[in-house]
């Protein structure tokens, strides 16, 4: 997607935003050195952004944006939240302080933007950057990009709320082979279970993507933010989950970030070897 405008940086330089188009915001992950892994200062950007530009909705219609675009830097989405420089010492607080709070408060703001919101893919999407993706409305994807969710390789339990996003787009089955494999699967079957809704060629990907966000960015505000309700409203009257039920499933989660076996799992991917798992 060639910008129109020179791009501001934000978080430190790892999220940059321009306008490519009219009534398109596009957003751009540039975190080379870590895969575009998500961190604070870009999950913080992404929350900030998209509440201001709401609140431009908000305060005369029109004036924020009719599309935002998430995309990544480099040949890159994103490899997930950047969980690895964590140190062994209080990780289990700052692990949960990552994921539970930035990171849900980016893709709840995903979510809760008034207009349509599109992820474009130009390569690897890995994790918390899939579900990343997965929160935006539309997803586009370059034909050689693989996807995955790692957790079943880490030793982690996945939050109740974000398996909820792939059942809701991909169905139980898919989502079991998705996370109990852990497997990368590649465009064409990313395609096919309906976790894209487009693949591109090499090469096709920008004027696919512009053309895609324009289109959305054109449409009736009205009947674009409408329908997006609609379909939210629906969604969550499906999603919601006896209280003592999501207490348990939150202490699932949390289990796992206190477990010696996301550490190894840790160690053993960085490591490139396979896992020692003790089961606790």
């Amino acid at each position: 997607m060639s910008g129109t405008s020179h791009p501001r940086e934000l978080a430190e330089g790892k999220l940059l935003i321009d306008e490519p188009a009219e009534g398109v915001v596009r957003l751009t992950i540039s975190n080379p050195e870590k895969r575009n892994a998500l961190d604070h200062p870009i999950l913080g950007a992404i929350t900030a952004t998209l509440g201001e530009l709401a609140a431009a909705d908000a305060a005369h219609a029109g004036a924020g944006a009719g599309c935002v675009v998430v995309t990544g830097a480099h040949g890159m989405f994103s490899a997930g939240y950047d969980i690895g420089e964590i140190p062994e010492e209080g990780f289990e607080e700052e692990a949960e302080r990552l994921v539970a709070h930035p990171f849900t408060e980016a893709i709840d703001a995903l979510e809760a933007f008034p207009y349509p919101t599109l992820a474009v893919m130009p390569g690897p999407t890995i994790g918390g950057g899939l579900e990343l993706a997965l929160a935006c409305d539309l997803r586009v994807a370059e034909e050689s990009i693989r996807l995955g969710m790692p957790p079943a390789k880490l030793g982690l339990v996945y939050s109740h709320t974000g398996l909820r996003r792939f059942v809701d787009v991909i169905g139980a089955a898919r989502t079991r082979e998705l996370f109990l494999l852990g497997r990368y699967i590649d465009a064409p079957t990313a395609l096919a279970w309906g976790l894209v809704n487009r693949v591109c060629p090499l090469g096709e990907l920008d004027a696919v993507a512009l053309d895609l966000a324009s289109e959305l960015a054109t449409n009736a505000p009205l009947a674009q933010r409408g329908n997006k309700r609609v379909i939210a409203a629906l969604l969550a009257a499906e999603s919601k989950l006896p209280a003592k039920v999501e207490r348990e499933l939150i202490g699932l989660r949390r289990a796992s970030f206190a477990s010696q076996d996301l550490r190894e799992g840790m160690r053993a991917f960085a490591e490139k070897r396979p896992a020692q798992w003790r089961g606790e």
